[in-house]
């Protein structure tokens, strides 16, 4: 059988995949998410008395530890299973990822293993997020905008 043929007969016998239930799912729990850190800033503001930017900051490291914390116990893939990109867009995708890259390679040793391997995949992510920001930036720029 070549390769072709099989490739054939796998696509007919694949699951299909409900595309509009998962972006759905992911919509609605990347705004929970989102609603959750809003809640946490207005708490933050009202209880500590702290400024709105301040605050920001706060959720932002809270978010990234739960997220880190759920990842390291071994739930965050279930949950990701479940609730599909809606976790990973946020900043929580970014600490999974991170999280994830330094269990898997920490029996290597500190500096080989997780030093080394710890932004394989948010590597990519930070690349290009700043050449993104840069490009923007300059369609900005060049529109007359401020920076």
């Amino acid at each position: 059988m070549t390769q072709e043929k099989y490739e054939k007969i796998a696509q007919q016998h694949k699951a299909p995949i409900p595309k509009l239930k998962n972006a759905i799912t992911s919509f609605f729990v990347g705004g929970l998410i989102g609603m959750i850190g809003e809640a946490v800033i207005e708490l933050l503001c009202i209880w500590l008395h702290i400024s709105r930017n301040n605050a920001g900051t706060i959720m932002i490291v809270t978010m990234i530890f739960i997220a880190s914390l759920a990842t390291a116990l071994g739930f965050f893939d279930k949950l990701v299973t479940k609730f599909k990109c809606g976790l990973l867009i946020p900043i929580t995708g970014f600490a999974h990822s991170m999280t994830s890259a330094a269990l898997d390679y920490k029996k290597e040793g500190p500096i080989y293993g997780i030093g080394s391997n710890i932004f394989k995949l948010a590597g990519s992510v930070i690349l290009y997020g700043i050449v993104a920001a840069w490009f923007f930036g300059m369609i900005r720029y060049l529109l007359g905008g401020r920076i």
